[in-house]
């Protein structure tokens, strides 16, 4: 791997996002210019001065770079992805490029962990209907109850975790702590089995389905995974489970969902990711019964950017030093 020096590096810092909290914080740059004052460090609040940047650029720190900005990055050497999910990188070019792709794996974990248990309790307590009452000052404890779905508790229930990464394992951490029985859902069914009940193959995904109390998708973005829970997969749940997406909306067949709540299929269903983002107003997801929706914020936390920050600078540290780096994506298989 040809790696650079301090001194001869230039590190470009570009993400544009219509959520503002997308965009690199000041925190990166200013702590990597103190780290490294002899290193050229960019920090672009937009795209459009990308392209008089790239040509000589060493390093580039963001979420998207697309083929025909890659041409023209000629000493381009290593890509780091603020965001986990890098399916936006996985192009053909790129894939054959030679560069060294990263991500910041681990630092959204703690935040979608314990959004992901709000979800849990939000639904097997109902919280969802409980606010809608709250709004129109109504005390609405009988109709609560009398849903079909009722009130129940997480204790000894089944959570099956669809990806049992990062994510998945400071899930799990989180639901041992309510007593839950935990299992684990990876491509090789091998994993940490440290707040695991047991780990399953994806090729025995199926089998594990009927079990399910609460099943949560936290798998990463591929070609194989789309559309992993569809209609098939829904009518292996049994009746009155509840099921929650925290990974991408393209993982879930949301016309499967849509007719699963319906028709009472499942109790209850969570998303903070869905296939088009913003969700557009006519979407049928919003009036869907039964489904809670938080608009992507699972990972979002006051502590982000300080987490992708001290992640950079450490792998900044290795590519320097010459070791070995971690969090490098598998370009074969997209994650």
């Amino acid at each position: 791997m040809n790696r650079t020096h301090p001194a001869e590096t230039k590190l470009v810092i570009c993400v544009w996002h219509p959520f503002t909290f997308w965009r690199p914080q000041p925190v990166m740059p200013q702590t990597i210019r103190a780290r490294w004052p002899e290193m050229h460090v960019v920090h672009l609040p937009d795209y459009d001065g990308l392209a008089l940047e790239l040509p000589d650029t060493d390093i580039f720190v963001g979420y998207s770079l697309r083929a025909e900005q890659l041409v023209h990055a000629k000493k381009l050497k290593w890509i780091h992805s603020t965001a986990a999910g890098v399916a936006q990188l996985m192009y053909p070019e790129l894939r054959d490029s030679g560069i060294v792709v990263s991500n910041p794996s681990g630092v959204f974990s703690p935040p979608m962990a314990e959004h992901t248990m709000g979800l849990l309790l939000a639904l097997a307590r109902n919280f969802p209907d409980s606010t809608r009452h709250q709004d129109r000052s109504y005390w609405g404890q009988q109709d609560i109850w009398d849903q079909p779905q009722g009130l129940t508790e997480l204790n000894g229930q089944v959570l099956v975790i669809v990806g049992f990464g990062s994510i998945g394992q400071e899930l799990a951490k989180r639901a041992r702590a309510f007593d839950m029985r935990v299992w684990g859902v990876t491509r090789s069914g091998k994993g940490d089995t440290t707040h695991a009940e047991k780990i399953v193959p994806a090729s025995e995904l199926d089998e594990a389905l009927p079990h399910a109390d609460y099943l949560v998708i936290a798998a990463p973005e591929t070609t194989e995974t789309r559309h992993l829970i569809g209609e098939a997969q829904i009518a292996r749940m049994k009746p009155g489970a509840r099921l929650i997406n925290v990974g991408r909306g393209s993982l879930l067949d949301e016309a499967a969902l849509i007719r699963a709540l319906e028709t009472g299929a499942l109790g209850g269903a969570a998303l903070d990711v869905t296939a088009v983002e913003p969700l557009p107003r006519d979407s049928p997801l919003w009036k869907t019964p039964n489904l809670f929706i938080t608009p992507h914020t699972s990972a979002v936390s006051d502590r982000l950017w300080h987490r992708e920050t001290a992640l950079l600078v450490d792998l900044l540290e290795r590519w320097f030093d010459g070791r070995e780096m971690f969090n490098q994506v598998d370009l074969a298989r997209g994650y």
